[in-house]
C-alpha cells in the first residue's frame, strides 16, 4: 500500500518532469528574449537531462535534432513502468521490454509521420509547381533529400530517376514503415507480455 502510493507520487513527479522538458523544448523555440528568472530556473533543471541525449548522433536528420523525442520517450518509459507497478503491484521483465518496444517505435513512428507528412507536403507542392525557391521548401529539402537519396537508391538500384518519382517512392516506403511497423511492433510486444518472467 504504502509502495504503491509512493510509486504513484514518484510517476506523478516524473509527468511534471516531462511537461517542464516539453516546455523547455518549446521555449527554445521562441526567438532569442529574456523570459525571466523562471526560464531561468527551469533550463537548469531540465537542460542538463536534455543534453545527455543530444550527445548522440543517431538523434539527428540533416539539421533536424530529434533528441529532444528521445529523452521524452525515456521519461514515458520509466513512468509507465512506476505506474503500472503501483497500480498492477508487480511488472515482468516481459512488461518492461514491452514498455520499451512501445516507447522506442512511438519514437520512431512520430518521426516516420513526420517525415511522410513533409514528403506529402512537398509532392503537393511540386506537383502544383509552387515556388520551390521558398526558404520553406529548402528547409524540407534539406532535410528530405538525404533519406529520399537512400530510399530511392534502394528501390531503384542505378536507375535514374526524377524528383518526383523519388518524392512519390520516399512517401509510399515511409508510409509502408509506419503502417507495418505499427502491426509489427504490436505483435512483438503481445509476445513480450505473454512472457513467464
Amino acid at each position: 500500500m504504502i509502495l504503491s502510493i509512493f510509486l504513484r507520487i514518484l510517476g506523478a513527479a516524473v509527468t511534471v518532469y516531462m511537461l517542464a522538458c516539453a516546455i523547455r523544448i518549446f521555449l527554445t523555440w521562441v526567438p532569442r528574449s529574456d523570459l525571466g528568472a523562471p526560464a531561468r530556473v527551469l533550463a537548469s533543471a531540465v537542460d542538463p537531462y536534455l543534453a545527455f541525449f543530444t550527445r548522440f548522433k543517431i538523434f539527428r536528420v540533416g539539421r533536424f535534432d530529434f533528441s529532444p523525442i528521445a529523452a521524452l520517450a525515456t521519461l514515458a518509459i520509466v513512468n509507465q513502468v512506476l505506474l503500472t507497478i503501483a497500480f498492477v503491484g508487480a511488472i515482468t521483465i516481459g512488461g518492461i521490454a514491452a514498455l520499451v518496444v512501445d516507447a522506442i517505435w512511438s519514437a520512431f513512428a512520430f518521426v516516420l509521420t513526420f517525415l511522410a507528412v513533409a514528403a506529402l507536403a512537398r509532392l503537393v507542392a511540386y506537383a502544383a509547381r509552387w515556388n520551390s525557391l521558398h526558404p520553406l521548401w529548402r528547409v524540407i529539402d534539406d532535410m528530405l533529400n538525404p533519406i529520399l537519396f537512400r530510399i530511392t537508391r534502394l528501390i531503384w538500384r542505378d536507375r535514374i530517376v526524377n524528383y518526383l518519382q523519388g518524392l512519390a517512392t520516399g512517401l509510399a516506403v515511409l508510409l509502408v514503415l509506419r503502417i507495418g511497423g505499427e502491426a509489427l511492433v504490436r505483435l512483438i510486444m503481445k509476445a513480450l507480455r505473454a512472457l513467464p518472467f
